[in-house]
């Protein structure tokens, strides 16, 4: 088939161009033409939360990537829309996780759809964003009514789906694995690289720093008198995409600054790999969410994960199996972390972690897209 993926991609950087790279090399290994069309301007600076929207590694080998979009240009869309149109592909696919895109995708998509020909299929973030703002839902609404068909990587977005279309077909497909960040390392290789301390145990925190991702809560959590001589530290790995001052301020009144190494620049793919296998175990104390990139890192390197019962997070980690599924307070996330190190869980989440993350297929995420497409 011939296939369009429309989103974010290389030079622009972060998990949503790997997500888009990563599955348009998984089309093409099953003999499909992908072209990507992403983002000449993806956020305008005045919108965009960190240092810069752009990568500095080289871009993917072996993909057909067209840098064309403006989000919010409406000439753009006009331009862009007939350009996919003309391709006459099998399938659009749409990557959707934020409502300020739905003008620029969702006119794009229906001016593809106009051709008859080509289904548009959106994989879906959130439809309802963590962060709300004025004509979030008219927003997406309007881009809901330019699709086809929908996979949803949780199964709450699944439902937040039918609050805008009840009708069109949707499949809940999980996230697949993040395989991409290169293979597993020897944890003291990993903490060289990095400069850590060899003899120090090791939490993550990883990802881009929102309100809503619960670093307070996590400090809060280590700040517990009981940590004291565990040799325990927490690795902050991931740039700040709201006001810093206000976690550097908390490190300094919790008089926690010992036991948190902040590696707060944004990492880049070819380092990703370092801080998963220097960790112990990764902690997402999000305070809402739907589904996380992070945790398919995880399985990917055989990581434990202790996350927060919200969202579609208990759906992929299992309690008690891959890692602990806990209320978003300090105390139980402390009560997590310790139980974690003196019932020494590593090594049977890790090998749990084997098992379950076959269920988390790039193959199986297509035959979903097939399925809702009706191919």
């Amino acid at each position: 088939m011939k296939i369009v993926i429309l989103g974010t991609a290389h030079p622009l950087r972060g998990g949503l161009s790997a997500y888009n790279e990563r599955i348009a090399y998984e089309f093409q290994s099953q003999g499909h033409v992908v072209v990507i069309y992403t983002f000449s301007l993806q956020y305008p600076d005045f919108l965009f939360p960190g240092t810069t929207q752009f990568s500095d590694q080289p871009a993917p080998k072996d993909l057909n990537i067209k840098v064309a979009v403006n989000s919010v240009n409406p000439f753009n869309w006009w331009k862009v829309g007939r350009e996919i149109k003309a391709l006459n592909a099998d399938l659009l696919i749409v990557k959707f996780w934020l409502p300020f895109m739905a003008p620029c995708l969702g006119t794009i998509c229906k001016l593809v759809r106009s051709n008859n020909k080509t289904k548009v299929i959106s994989i879906i973030d959130n439809i309802i964003p963590h962060e709300k703002r004025i004509g979030d839902f008219q927003f997406a609404k309007y881009f809901v009514n330019n699709v086809d068909g929908f996979i949803a990587q949780s199964k709450s977005v699944l439902n937040d789906l039918n609050l805008f279309d009840a009708t069109k077909p949707k499949r809940f497909s999980p996230h697949p694995l993040y395989d991409n960040f290169g293979a597993a390392i020897p944890k003291e290789e990993a903490k060289a690289k990095l400069g850590l301390d060899s003899n120090k145990h090791y939490l993550l925190f990883f990802g881009f720093i929102r309100d809503y991702k619960g670093l307070d809560i996590l400090l809060k959590a280590i700040s517990d008198k009981r940590f004291k001589d565990q040799n325990i530290n927490v690795i902050v790995a991931g740039e700040f995409y709201n006001n810093a001052e206000q976690y550097h301020q908390l490190i300094e009144e919790l008089k926690i600054a010992d036991l948190v190494t902040l590696r707060t620049d944004f990492i880049p793919d070819d380092m990703v790999r370092y801080y998963f296998c220097a960790s112990d175990i990764v902690v997402q104390p999000y305070k809402h969410a739907t589904q996380s990139g992070v945790t398919q890192i995880c399985y990917h390197f055989n990581r434990p994960m202790i996350v927060t019962n919200v969202g579609g997070l208990p759906e992929i980690v299992p309690n008690d199996v891959v890692g602990f599924v806990v209320e978003p307070e300090p105390t139980l996330i402390a009560d997590a972390i310790l139980k974690f190190y003196a019932e020494q869980k590593g090594e049977i989440f890790a090998s749990n972690i084997n098992i379950e993350k076959e269920k988390y297929s790039w193959n199986a995420m297509l035959k979903s897209i097939y399925e809702v497409a009706g191919l």
